[in-house]
């Protein structure tokens, strides 16, 4: 009898439905599918679509209302809200997820990184420290152009210190770092772009990577080594600060 009792765990309680609902509605808002400015569908539509009561549905909507995801009009409807207007915008499991898988491959990269900077800093030829300013030009670039470059802000960040990692003339340190940046590019692109746009870019961010270029540039092994261990831990930092706060 014992042993029979013990065939089944307990399950986890399922969400409740307007928690579902408005997950769904977000989704599609994150996917796209639903733009701001557009009416969302009547209360009976969504209904309909969705399987429950009109109860339910009113309540997924007064969520997405508290959120500022949603905005009504008087005797016209609900209609998305302009990303500008959120104000709670809620954080998914999801989400909070990979924005904590993307802090951690920081912290794991942290001490190779800021060892094949200081490698670097006595190892780079002319040239090559022409090509690791160049990305870091592109940064500086792509950050004044606000928020229509953020991609190519993310990209130049990535290459500026890939070049710095082949400067390093270790293999290995190459290998490990192209290792996580394709971890990062196929799962976690999207909230790296995320976080770049919440990053204080024109301050201290690009005065980090400016950092760590003066000390490569003027060969200063031990300055390099500290100055990318900064940016690295100060990123991992930032990214957890964020856990619970959505991206807007």
């Amino acid at each position: 009898m014992s042993q029979q009792s013990e065939l089944f765990g307990k399950i986890d309680r399922p969400r409740r439905l307007p928690d579902e609902i408005a997950k769904n509605i977000s989704s599609a808002i994150e996917a796209g599918q639903l733009k701001p400015g557009d009416r969302l569908p009547t209360e009976q539509a969504l209904s309909d679509q969705f399987g429950v009561a009109r109860t339910v549905v009113r309540e997924a909507i007064s969520l997405l209302k508290y959120d500022g995801v949603i905005q009504s009009r008087r005797g016209v409807g609900a209609f998305i809200a302009e990303v500008g207007g959120r104000s709670a915008f809620r954080i998914s499991p999801a989400c909070f997820e990979k924005r904590k898988q993307l802090a951690q491959l920081l912290q794991l990269r942290t001490g190779v990184q800021a060892d094949a900077s200081a490698l670097a800093a006595t190892a780079r030829t002319s040239l090559q420290l022409a090509g690791i300013g160049g990305f870091l030009q592109e940064m500086i670039s792509a950050v004044a152009q606000g928020d229509n470059a953020i991609e190519r802000r993310v990209d130049a960040e990535f290459a500026f210190y890939r070049a710095i990692t082949e400067a390093s003339g270790n293999d290995y340190y190459v290998e490990f770092v192209g290792m996580i940046e394709s971890k990062i590019a196929e799962n976690l692109r999207s909230v790296a772009i995320k976080n770049a746009r919440a990053a204080e870019w024109g301050g201290a961010v690009l005065a980090e990577h400016q950092t760590v270029f003066d000390a490569i540039s003027a060969r200063d092994a031990e300055a390099a080594r500290g100055a990318t261990r900064t940016h690295f831990e100060r990123a991992a930092q930032r990214l957890i600060d964020r856990a619970d706060i959505a991206d807007l």
